[in-house]
């Protein structure tokens, strides 16, 4: 399964035995997979092969699928609902009866709303499944064009994603190799930061002089932070290419990368490392934006 984006929009028609259909979908971001269903009247009864066949199509992304109908030439009868009129004459004759006045008139009566209601004639059981059959084949045109589309975005995506590792690598790079953490360098903060302490304790012993120097030393390290970013761009790499919809991994990973990137950056003892843990950090938001539109 190639990587695949959660937005798009399809639409789909069709006709049989005097009904003419057509289904809109459209598809957005979720955090799972949500489908909502406009059907017309009459057509409640697809609702649940619909949720299926979106089911065996999709992972992710809230759907909404809406079905219009026009019956065109297919005969409509009047019918008159029995209850609600009898209900009506019976409640006009207590008032009658309690108030005085005349009988309500015929035409009054039937120009009450669910008095009388216009109906399609009885539809053969069989026409009825051939017909259900023929709407049904029409949504998965749909929810095929929706697919493609969604397989192009995400052919898109992939592109911008891979290049956004490319550049998160390029920046670890530099903090791996930046000349602030030369053991030179890093040699003469440490003299610079043991000389403060002098200032500040100058009563302090050998020995605790050379803990409070491997403290700032291990707190300067980035190399744990260099070697996890090196890690998680391989695992994302990894990601993009595999055949199972990986959305929820590079999120998680995203997340990952963030937190590097902050740790990176507070143990910086020079500007250099510090503009790059904030690049880091603008690419790695960019990335997350991405990756939230991956199924």
């Amino acid at each position: 399964m190639a990587l695949s984006s959660m937005t798009g929009f399809a639409r789909a028609s069709g006709a049989a035995d005097g009904l003419h259909w057509q289904w809109e979908v459209k598809s957005v971001n979720g955090k799972g997979l949500e489908t909502r269903c406009r059907l017309a009247a009459g057509f409640e009864h697809l609702e649940a092969p619909v949720r299926e066949s979106v089911m065996r199509r999709f992972k992710r992304g809230n759907l909404q699928l809406s079905l219009s109908c026009d019956h065109g030439s297919s005969k409509e009868v009047l019918s008159v609902n029995e209850a609600a009129l009898e209900q009506l004459l019976a409640i006009s004759e207590r008032l009658r009866a309690r108030l005085g006045g005349e009988l309500p008139r015929i035409d009054g009566l039937l120009g009450l709303r669910g008095v009388v209601e216009v109906v399609s004639e009885p539809v053969d059981p069989d026409v009825a499944a051939r017909r259900d059959r023929a709407m049904l084949e029409s949504l998965d045109v749909a929810l095929t064009q929706l697919a493609g589309m969604r397989a192009d975005e995400g052919e898109r995506l992939g592109q911008v994603l891979n290049g956004q590792l490319d550049r998160i690598a390029q920046l670890t790079a530099q903090a791996r190799d930046c000349p602030a953490r030369r053991p030179q360098a890093i040699k003469a903060r440490l003299a610079e930061q043991v000389a403060k302490l002098l200032d500040v304790h100058a009563g302090l012993d050998d020995s605790r002089l050379h803990q409070e120097a491997v403290l700032i030393a291990t707190r300067v390290d980035i190399q744990e932070e260099v070697d996890r970013l090196f890690a998680h761009v391989e695992a994302a790499r990894a990601l993009l290419a595999a055949k199972e919809p990986a959305g929820r991994k590079l999120e998680f990973l995203a997340q990952e990368f963030n937190r590097e990137a902050n740790t990176l950056c507070s143990k910086a003892i020079d500007h250099s490392v510090t503009a790059i843990g904030l690049d880091l950090k603008t690419v790695i938001d960019q990335l997350r934006e991405q990756v939230q539109n991956i199924e």
